[in-house]
């Protein structure tokens, strides 16, 4: 697996990544035999660079990464997050307070199992508080060498810079992919200028990229794209049109629906570093082949045109109390 840093940074990564999300019975149940050996298998094809948060079930998400991380902690680059609190009716706190920053911090040092953290993102911004004083607390975490890198997730270009004033930033992590295209508007012009990497979750569109749905039904129902908008079946008709495209190229190409989506972002004109999420070792060994094709010009045309920024229908998130992850 190629690798390369991220942004200005010293932090080597793999060049796709490996999201834990669904290691939560978030995307329906989960086989925990099934998810361990899938992170096992990660290492071995040289996927270093796996991503949690403190949101993922309330923390036990990072309880699970340390459990199977035990004794392999060198060998992966550990992402986490923090300030994104989900209460049990599904909507969430945000919480930048630079009071929170510390304690925050611990909690996951001691459920990941590690002594320092490689890369600590804001979740989401609190807009109650000022960016500036939520990076500057993140800031004193690499000072007392808890943290080795910052990160924040979700911002605009302003944002970014203004964090970047405060503390050298290496990733910004947003929602990014072939049916939600929203950084192209100035994140990843920003991200470059300056030395920041870009990390891509949901690079598959939630599955829907992989050709798996093509209605509400098919989704479990203790699955959380079972409210999500875009998964709603008059939604998902419109948007099943525009996925034919995929389906085309993949199928002259030989491979998956998957494997495009993942190459379109690694083919990008902007270094992107994909985190697709999988709970299952076979996604994951096809999703890391994805970083070995290569599309033509032709064929990343084809796909632009398939999916144009705001042609998709819904909104990415079911609203509940407020916009979560």
């Amino acid at each position: 697996m190629q690798r390369h840093y991220l942004g200005n940074s010293n932090l080597e990564v793999s060049a796709i990544g490996l999201g834990s999300m669904p290691m939560s019975a978030i995307y329906g149940d989960f086989d925990e035999g099934e998810a361990t050996a899938t992170i096992h298998q990660a290492i071995d094809l040289g996927i270093n660079f796996i991503d949690t948060a403190q949101g993922y079930a309330n923390g036990e998400n990072e309880a699970f990464l340390g459990r199977v991380l035990q004794g392999q902690h060198e060998q992966v680059v550990l992402a986490t997050k923090f300030g994104n609190i989900r209460l049990a009716d599904g909507s969430r706190i945000l919480d930048g307070r630079p009071e929170h920053v510390g304690p925050a911090c611990e909690e996951s040092l001691d459920r990941l199992n590690v002594g320092v953290i490689d890369l600590l993102y804001l979740h989401r911004v609190d807009p109650n508080i000022p960016l500036e004083d939520t990076v500057g607390a993140m800031a004193r975490l690499v000072e007392q060498g808890k943290v080795l890198h910052l990160g924040l997730c979700e911002i605009d270009e302003d944002a970014l810079r203004r964090a970047c004033s405060v503390h050298p930033i290496t990733a910004l992590q947003s929602e990014y992919s072939l049916w939600t295209r929203d950084p192209e508007k100035d994140v990843l012009v920003a991200c470059q200028t300056l030395g920041v990497g870009f990390v891509a979750f949901s690079p598959l569109g939630r599955g829907f990229l992989t050709g798996g749905f093509s209605t509400v039904q098919n989704i479990a129902e203790n699955d959380r794209r079972r409210i999500m908008p875009r998964f709603q079946d008059d939604n998902l008709r419109h948007n099943a049109v525009m996925l034919e495209s995929v389906r085309e190229v993949a199928d002259n190409k030989g491979c998956t629906m998957a494997q495009i989506a993942l190459a379109w972002l690694l083919n990008n004109d902007h270094e992107i570093t994909p985190i697709p999420g999988t709970k299952k070792r076979e996604h994951l060994e096809l999703n890391a082949q994805a970083a070995n094709l290569t599309l033509s010009s032709d064929e990343l045309e084809i796909l632009d045109n398939a999916f144009p920024p705001g042609s998709v229908a819904g909104e990415r998130f079911a609203v509940i109390g407020e916009k979560a992850k």
